[in-house]
């Protein structure tokens, strides 16, 4: 006996059967009795044999005690445990209701699985059992933890097209989804949208759209929610002010980094082992290894244990200055505290991870150096260490430098793969030098290399940023021939050209075909559709695309 039923969805018309039901309960809030559960089990054996009591005890109890230990054996994180055990639920005849199948909706989104969720969702409707929020809110995070923003966006759509109410979590979730994939006017919309709806934001909606103006530097704008906040009475919590201290130590502005720390002080928001971190971490990378360990010193004397993020750069800070010893006396201050040390003694891989620290955060001097003192000390750059800096270099536009290393590198004996050329590839074409690296791709093959899909990928992608759209797809065409097979990765970023270009037919047909070789589409591609559906309602062909897809993805048994 199968215990899933395949669910798919065929029509608008079905979902309007979906979202014609509705309760105003949360899952982990859903169960009076759940949150009342005798039973608490610290290892999975104890849970399945007190199971197995349970089946075997007449009459059997009911189901609201099934539903306890399922959602004990749950909280233990034993996902495909409580699937196998509400299976024989199933085969023995046990009726399940919301809340059991709420829980194996749960099972299903944490195992990464949403389409079996929805398959439940079906199973749920042909037993007549009614679904809440908690179901939908449940299937809208799992679709958001895949990274499927749009479908959850849709399946947020639906739910209030069909006249049921989101509630905070609802929303809170899809913002976050919209957060994550870069699309914060998308979250700002919903937070606007939901004070419509009559649902007050809590600290934790705020927060969540507030770290992502932080992150792309759109300081103004989270300022703007903070007075916000404030003004409907919602204090900032320590997450807030994280936020805004990690913005402000990215943009170097020390002061306001001290008017955050006092403001925290006086509102009795303590700074946790997070706001230490940031500090120290924006310290040392500053070169300011001093004033990190007296940030230090401080979390000790304020009762603030430090963890391996903490001692880490402290450790990175003093290698950077050349100060080994200091740098071994945090490892074993580390090792003394009980914390797992990761980063050890400076070998090929410390100095290469270090150079890509430097690269990232662009200070590429330091990277420099640190790479003549690797070698100084007689360690051997690996190819792993010159395509860090090589890629370091073209990310900040030194292509000339990056040229010339590439030539050292090879002159070390070290020879140049695919890797180290789609690094250069990359960056001539990131400065406008699309004929050059046009001729370097198209030389490959006399090199005995073969382009890969990122390699094509850089290519088809700057000529699609180039305005042309129809030599990328003939590239894009190409690469099957050439025994280079497109990935998920070669579609979306053909479909983001076509985009870009304003050719949504074309992209539509890529999306198609993309949908019909089973990939799906990434975040950016994502964005890109999200916004099309939330302009004067949206492409109804790529509504309908979406649908089927998720109609394929739900087709689906387990057995």
């Amino acid at each position: 006996m199968h215990f899933l039923f395949c669910f798919a969805i065929a029509s608008p018309s079905t979902w309007e059967l979906l979202f014609s039901f509705s309760y105003p309960f949360l899952f982990f809030f859903l169960f009076p009795r759940f949150n009342k559960s005798r039973y608490a089990f610290h290892k999975i054996d104890d849970a399945l044999v007190s199971f197995d009591h349970m089946l075997r005890t007449h009459p059997r109890p009911c189901i609201v005690e099934f539903t306890q230990v399922l959602g004990a054996i749950v909280r233990m994180k034993h996902y495909e445990t409580a699937v196998s055990l509400s299976r024989q639920m199933d085969f023995l005849g046990i009726r399940h209701d919301v809340y059991t199948l709420n829980i194996l909706v749960n099972c299903f989104c944490s195992l990464h699985r949403t389409d079996f969720g929805f398959s439940l969702l079906g199973k749920m409707l042909k037993l007549g059992i009614q679904p809440d929020t908690t179901t939908f809110n449940t299937l809208v995070n799992g679709l958001c933890v895949e990274g499927k923003i749009a479908e959850a966006v849709i399946l947020f759509d639906g739910i209030v097209r069909n006249g049921c109410q989101p509630d905070l979590i609802t929303y809170g979730t899809v913002m976050n989804g919209l957060c994550k994939i870069g699309y914060t006017t998308g979250a700002i919309r919903l937070l606007r949208n939901m004070k419509q709806s009559g649902i007050v934001p809590n600290t934790v909606t705020y927060n969540t759209t507030i770290d992502c103006l932080c992150k792309d530097k759109l300081v103004p704008e989270a300022l703007n929610l903070l007075s916000e906040m404030r003004g409907k009475g919602i204090p900032p919590d320590v997450v807030t002010y994280n936020s805004f201290i990690h913005a402000m130590c990215s943009l170097g502005q020390w002061n306001e980094v001290m008017r955050l720390l006092t403001e925290m002080v006086a509102n009795n928001c303590k700074p946790n082992i997070v706001s230490y971190s940031i500090l120290v971490d924006a310290f040392c990378t500053e070169g300011r290894v001093s004033e990190a360990c007296d940030i230090v010193e401080g979390m000790i004397r304020r009762g603030v244990d430090s963890d391996t993020i903490t001692y880490n750069a402290l450790m990175d800070g003093y290698c950077l200055q050349g100060k080994m010893d200091e740098a071994r006396k945090i490892l074993n201050l580390m090792i003394t505290k009980g914390c797992v040390p990761n980063v050890y003694v400076p070998n090929t891989v410390t100095y290469t991870a270090l150079i890509n620290g430097m690269c990232q955060v662009g200070r590429l001097g330091a990277a420099r150096e640190l790479h003549k003192e690797m070698s100084a000390r007689g360690l051997v750059p690996n190819t792993v260490t010159y395509s860090t800096l090589l890629h370091g270099l073209c990310k900040h536009g030194h292509v000339h430098e990056a040229a010339e290393l590439f030539h050292v590198m090879q002159s070390n004996g070290i020879e140049a793969n695919i890797v180290h050329y789609s690094i250069l590839i990359d960056g001539l074409c990131q400065v406008g030098q699309l004929n050059v690296a046009r001729k370097l791709f198209h030389s490959l093959p006399g090199k005995g290399l073969h382009p890969n899909v990122y390699t094509c990928d850089i290519m088809i992608k700057v000529l699609c940023k180039e305005g042309l759209p129809n030599e990328a797809y003939d590239l894009f065409r190409k690469m099957e021939v050439n025994g280079c097979l497109q990935d998920s990765c070669s579609y979306n970023t053909m479909i983001k050209g076509f985009f870009q270009n304003n050719d949504v037919s074309r992209a539509v047909q890529i999306l198609h075909e993309m949908v019909d070789k089973g990939f799906s589409a990434g975040s950016s591609t994502a964005t890109m559709v999200v916004d099309l559906l939330c302009k004067n309602g949206g492409d109804q062909s790529i509504l309908e695309l979406f649908l089927r897809n998720s109609e394929d993805d739900q087709n689906v048994n387990m057995k």
